[in-house]
């Protein structure tokens, strides 16, 4: 995990790996309950603040400019198949195109539900390295193992998280490499050829899989990981009355906001 991204100053830095864990699963869990536009939108400007309080910078955003292509392909589905009474344009095809005359339409109620279901996907991909780039990966695993799972299953949750920030810096090499050999559709070019270009790194980025999950089975075997049933921790985890005080915090703000959702 990118651990050292992140201030050392922040406030959720010294904060025990199971109450930001805690944090981060009634954040998912409230994401996906909200049905509310005014409530989504709230919800997107708090996973903004909650990020700017543990001092973590909005770089690498252009991630947010890939993804825009796929919001708008969200809220088109939703406007157009959604459920909905409230057309704001209706027939999309007038009546003397041939095939398709008449058809189609545009509803009021799609463009809203589009636009919570983008903001939920932006609320997520705000809060999440919350998490991600404030705690160690040992961190993680003994935040797991005091939730009662064994010590095999928080090393392959943890395992996945470690990869990811590994997986992106290799994208971001491969990209490099295809942008020096004279490659600019990652940059410039159309829709088209910008999907072509990214289904270019699934191969490199797949055998470089292969090639460090092999890596590792040979060094988990070589240091004989699993032979024993129990496991000591440099820094065991346990929560103090911040951590309580915090969880607390989460709890009630996740029960305000979805009694103002169900009311």
């Amino acid at each position: 995990m990118s651990f050292f991204n992140a201030k050392e100053s922040s406030f959720y830095v010294a904060l025990d790996a199971r109450t930001k864990l805690i944090f981060i699963l009634l954040f998912t869990l409230l994401v996906f309950l909200i049905d509310k536009l005014h409530l989504t939108v709230c919800l997107l400007l708090f996973s903004a603040v909650i990020r700017f309080s543990a001092k973590i910078p909005f770089r690498g955003f252009t991630l947010f400019k890939n993804l825009t292509l796929l919001a708008a392909i969200i809220i088109l589905m939703q406007m157009i198949f959604g459920p909905g009474e409230t057309f704001l344009v209706k027939p999309l095809f007038p009546h003397s195109f041939p095939l398709l005359g008449g058809a189609g339409s545009f509803k009021l109620e799609g463009l809203m539900l589009g636009v919570i279901l983008t903001c939920r996907l932006a609320a997520l991909m705000i809060v999440l390295p919350v998490y991600t780039e404030t705690t160690p990966a040992y961190k993680v695993s003994a935040g797991l193992c005091a939730f009662g799972l064994n010590y095999r299953t928080a090393f392959i949750i943890t395992t996945a998280f470690n990869l990811i920030p590994v997986f992106r810096d290799e994208a971001l090499v491969i990209m490099d490499a295809q942008k020096l050999r004279g490659m600019r559709s990652f940059e410039k070019g159309s829709i088209f050829s910008r999907i072509k270009a990214y289904t270019g790194l699934l191969i490199p980025l797949m055998l470089n899989a292969m090639r460090k999950a092999q890596v590792s089975s040979a060094a988990m075997d070589a240091r004989a990981f699993g032979i024993y049933k129990t496991r000591t921790w440099i820094d065991k985890s346990s929560l103090k009355l911040k951590d309580y005080l915090v969880i607390v915090c989460f709890v009630v703000v996740f029960a305000f906001i979805t009694y103002l959702n169900y009311r």
